[in-house]
């Protein structure tokens, strides 16, 4: 049923805020006052987009509760077992078999391990004069990630990607206000001419980081336009999403906004600050009574709900300028009635700041079936086979008996003490007790349920492609023992489809944030900072800065042209072949390929594709060598064999 917000658009406000008034100045003298025409009208034409996309949005919601109730392994329980588990808690009762789960863990390890390695945004210069500045960009980049800990909301869009179709973000730029440590000395003269010092210590209220940060975007929350395809939204006329914030939050946020955050103090007023587009949505909480964040009915915080969304549309048309030509804008409505924020978008890439991983695309669906998705039938099958047999072990376990009750004292039978007396009633005295109480023969149709879930198990590993090799285990059954080629074909077979989509996610989604993070480095950053040398290109670096430990940054040095690197989505080792073992192994011992290849190079290249991220560590400090005399003969055998270099070669 598709998701209906009350009210229509453009017939004004279900609050009165005209007992209210703030001296608000609105960007480019606009009536933004709440309650106003022009208010209404424009927060009519945000909330119609919004509806049209969650109609279409909603349609998807209840496939992706199933995948929510399968990764939480929740059934809910049926009345009977309600009974039963109230009774005897040690019981066993209907589970979710936790398969997908595993799988979805053995996919996001190789997906992080493909798109973690350091540093996670790679670039290179496109002309000579854009190398220094453009490594200098890489590890400014670098260092933000690390501070804004970039990795964790990867980490969440990779989870959605692969459980929901689509893993939404939203790279922006923080700044961070603190107060700063400033050293004073004084120094004093006494009548006699001595000097005395004193140093003291103040804290001084600025700007303590300013960097790129990434948020993931909560599908359910995700406002695409329903027009164009998950992976082309910077083709689409809109996006948006709901985000859950604190009226505390919003009004530090106002006050340092230099006039783009407004209307805030508007929000006081406002019974209900929730919006029409974020509530009973996601299960992914159901598990014994928890709930949505976003449904919660706690009344000691300000919870406040707002509409994120970026317009490409005509200023002319929509009052908000005389341009006649497509402009992006930034509107934020919050608790659908008040609108906080408008303004120009002014990035300088002109994208939507948002990027999305779908790894299943199919090129024209806007939200495209997860990967999760396609295994929910048979985790369903699997989950049947596993509680039928379950249930028909608990009834086998209790004992059913067959009796008489003319001829028994039932209330005697059904004492479940060990070592009862149960006594005959009067007209069987006598008669012996052999056919009193006979037990009911009881077979086991079930019993072959486990060793069918193996298949079960064996067709969800080869259409996911998170096979047990990738899990961490290994094959148990089979004619013959594991054999290192069969474990090693069957792995390479494995990471290459996993690859695939690694290499998907790098083109959709991290080249995009790559390149928006390096845009907005160039644009925003403010003031001159510190990166450390060590890392890719530490030669070239060393080359042009010297051996320095930490190089100074400034905003001028980072303006130059770039290419963002996009990864092929492999991981350290996944393609590594023994085989360059032994070309090392043979180029060390020929003197004529010793000399046409680099030896050190191709050692650093194995021991990097086995997991030596530190290479650089072990190499000799050339300052530290101490010369060593030979005679000439010897020294020119040394330079036929490659060993030695003439000075000035």
């Amino acid at each position: 049923m598709p998701y209906q917000v009350s009210g229509e658009p453009g017939q004004g406000s279900t609050t009165d805020f005209s007992k209210n008034s703030y001296a608000y100045e609105y960007p480019n003298n606009l009536n933004l006052k709440p309650g106003s025409e022009f208010h209404n009208e424009l927060k009519g034409k945000i909330l119609t987009r919004a509806r049209e996309s969650r109609n279409e949005m909603t349609k998807r919601f209840p496939s992706w509760n199933e995948v929510d109730r399968v990764l939480t392994t929740y059934i809910p329980l049926k009345d009977k077992e309600e009974m039963l588990k109230s009774k005897d808690s040690s019981k066993p009762i209907s589970i979710v078999f936790p398969y997908t789960y595993a799988m979805l863990e053995a996919l996001l390890t190789y997906l992080s391990m493909a798109f973690f390695q350091d540093p996670i945004f790679q670039y290179e210069g496109v002309g000579p004069e854009d190398v220094q500045g453009t490594m200098l960009l890489e590890r400014v980049i670098r260092l933000h990630c690390i501070k804004t800990k970039v990795p964790l909301a990867i980490h969440t869009v990779l989870r959605n990607a692969l459980a929901y179709g689509i893993g939404p973000g939203a790279p922006g730029w923080k700044k961070s206000y603190g107060f700063k440590p400033v050293q004073s000395e004084i120094i004093t003269l006494d009548n006699a001419g001595g000097e005395s010092t004193s140093r003291n210590v103040t804290y001084v209220e600025s700007l303590i980081f300013e960097g790129n940060k990434l948020d993931a975007i909560d599908p359910y929350m995700y406002l695409p336009d329903p027009s164009v395809s998950a992976h082309e939204i910077q083709s689409g006329e809109f996006v948006g999403w709901v985000v859950r914030d604190n009226l505390m939050n919003m009004l530090s946020e106002e006050v340092s906004s230099d006039g783009e955050i407004f209307n805030v103090k508007y929000l006081k007023a406002l019974k209900n600050r929730k919006s029409s587009f974020s509530t009973d949505q996601s299960d992914r909480n159901i598990k014994y009574g928890g709930q949505d964040p976003r449904n919660t009915t706690a009344t000691s915080t300000n919870h406040v709900d707002t509409i994120y969304m970026y317009i490409n549309l005509i200023p002319k048309e929509w009052k908000l300028g005389s341009s006649e030509y497509p402009e992006k804008w930034l509107f934020s409505l919050s608790s659908d009635e008040v609108i906080t924020s408008a303004s120009k978008v002014n990035h300088a890439h002109g994208m939507f700041p948002v990027a999305v991983a779908a790894p299943e695309f199919d090129g024209f669906s806007p939200t495209p079936i997860g990967r999760l998705e396609i295994l929910y039938g048979l985790q369903h099958t699997l989950d049947f086979l596993f509680n039928s047999h379950v249930a028909n072990v608990r009834k086998s376990i209790n004992d059913m008996f067959v009796v008489d009750p003319y001829l028994i004292n039932i209330n005697d039978l059904k004492d479940p003490q060990p070592g009862k007396l149960i006594r005959l009633r009067r007209p069987a005295w006598g008669r012996g007790v052999d056919k009193v109480v006979q037990q009911l023969q009881v077979n086991d149709i079930t019993r072959n349920n486990i060793a069918d879930s193996s298949y079960i198990t064996q067709w969800m590993d080869k259409i996911s492609g998170a096979d047990q090799s990738m899990m961490g285990s290994l094959r148990q059954g089979g004619p013959e023992r594991l054999t290192k080629g069969e474990f090693q074909g069957t792995r390479g077979s494995a990471i290459s489809r996993l690859q695939r989509i690694a290499s998907i996610i790098g083109m959709q989604f991290m080249q995009d944030i790559g390149y928006m993070f390096a845009v907005h480095t160039q644009q925003y950053m403010s003031q001159d900072t510190y990166v450390k040398s060590i890392g890719r290109d530490q030669e070239k670096m060393a080359e042009i800065f010297g051996k320095q430990e930490r190089i100074p940054v400034t905003p001028f040095d980072l303006s130059v042209e770039y290419d963002v690197i996009v990864k092929d989505g492999s991981i350290p080792g996944g393609n590594f072949s023994e085989i360059w073992v032994q070309l090392f192994q043979i180029i060390g011992n020929s003197e004529q390929l010793s000399q046409e290849f680099d030896v050190f190079r191709l050692f650093s290249y194995i021991a990097t594709e086995l997991g030596a991220k530190n290479i650089e560590d072990f190499k000799r400090n050339a300052d530290r060598i101490q010369p060593t005399m030979m005679d000439d003969e010897k020294a020119m055998r040394e330079v036929d064999k490659g060993n030695l270099v003439p000075t000035g070669a």
